[in-house]
């Protein structure tokens, strides 16, 4: 029987679920902070509100946005991200070391935040528009290798854009993203294994050739040893700990945490709302953000395999692997198994360009799934009469 396509409902409840319990983190993390919120507790409450409806009106334009036009559009995105990158290398601000920031009028924008979906909807095209030329020639073999060369210079000019900066945390959440979406679009496991290594390389030569600051160098060292340095780089590493331990099994209550209310964790209602969660809500409570975290990764990936098309599963798979690794990595520095790199905690930290991008992706999704077949039979349907066997 014919279905009418709807959206998938529990990616969209898991959605709203965050963004709710975000707003009542950082409203907890910022309320005491009279050096933050100008005596207004409500403030950064009040902010967030209006970068999650902003981000809701971002998602149902893409949701009600013709399939074509998404792909048609895609070229102009993943421009319009490059274009943003350089002009903050122009003209950004520089925040706690890394040069990510336009002001525009009142308005702070991190370009590089748009940079990670703009690079999975371009590998996605990219991949889609070669499979459809060579299924209009008749073509199956011989073109993995231009597949492959084409998805990584896609994803090389934002990346060097990016180190430029230096943003090292976008740029592993990027390279986590790049090499799923490399995996889901068939490239051979040993071109893979190489890229792993050649990443690990490059990176290890770039450590020993001081091109990371040196607040960067500090932060791996204070990951593989926070005593190393307790009032430095550790600090961050030790009081998010102490947060996150305080909690317990139900935590202390929302607004009641020693440790929030004191102002001891640093960026605590952007990269360590996490700590918060742990300590406020406690093993529960945290333990429930992580599951609906869980879940929209989870219906990325059946977007991603009901998909009927290449773009369609390519870009889903995308997304799925952006937000799985940006959350681990967000949630493990707060644990301290991650190093610190600042990267937000997706739909849940304060911040406008995190969350129109989350929302952006949330309402491709959406389109991608509502676009996907909508035929399924029916189980009332009877089965075809079979013709009898003679003898």
């Amino acid at each position: 029987m014919l279905r009418t396509p709807r959206v998938d409902w529990i990616l969209l409840i898991a959605v709203l679920a965050l963004v709710t319990l975000g707003s009542l983190l950082v409203w907890s993390a910022t309320s005491h902070r009279e050096d933050l919120t100008g005596a207004d507790p409500t403030a950064y409450l009040k902010k967030q509100l209006v970068n999650v409806v902003i981000g809701l009106v971002l998602m149902v334009l893409v949701i009600a946005t013709d399939h074509r036009w998404v792909r048609i559009m895609a070229p102009l995105v993943y421009l319009a991200s490059v274009a943003g990158l350089v002009l903050v290398l122009a003209m950004g601000s520089t925040v706690n070391g890394s040069r990510s920031w336009l002001q525009l009028g009142g308005m702070s924008i991190q370009p590089s935040e748009f940079a990670k979906l703009a690079v999975v909807i371009g590998m996605a095209l990219w991949v889609a528009e070669r499979a459809e030329v060579r299924r209009q020639r008749a073509v199956t073999t011989g073109h993995v290798l231009g597949d492959v060369v084409g998805m990584l210079a896609i994803a090389g000019v934002p990346a060097s854009l990016i180190i430029l900066q230096p943003d090292l945390g976008t740029m592993l959440v990027l390279s986590a993203t790049v090499f799923g979406v490399l995996a889901v679009s068939g490239a051979p496991r040993r071109w893979l294994a190489l890229l792993a290594a050649g990443g690990v390389t490059a990176a290890a030569a770039a450590v020993a050739a001081g091109f990371l600051k040196q607040y960067q160098v500090d932060r791996f060292l204070a990951f593989t040893n926070p005593d190393l340095d307790p009032r430095g780089a550790g600090y961050n590493v030790e009081q998010a700990r102490i947060a996150v331990g305080n909690g317990g099994l139900f935590g202390q209550g929302l607004f009641d945490g020693s440790q929030t209310r004191a102002g001891f964790v640093p960026e605590q209602h952007t990269d360590f709302v996490f700590t918060v969660a742990g300590e406020e809500l406690g093993l529960v409570g945290a333990g429930v953000l992580i599951a609906l975290l869980a879940v929209v990764i989870w219906r990325a990936l059946r977007i991603a395999t009901h998909s009927d098309d290449v773009f369609g599963r390519l870009a889903a798979a995308g997304i799925a692997c952006w937000f799985g690794f940006q959350a681990f990595q967000n949630v493990g520095m707060c644990l301290g198994i991650m190093p610190v790199t600042g990267v937000p905690l997706p739909f849940v930290s304060y911040g406008g360009s995190s969350m129109f991008a989350g929302m952006l992706a949330i309402g491709l999704l959406q389109n991608i799934h509502l676009r996907s077949a909508t035929t399924v039979p029916s189980r009332f349907t009877a089965s075809p009469a079979r013709t009898p066997v003679r003898a």
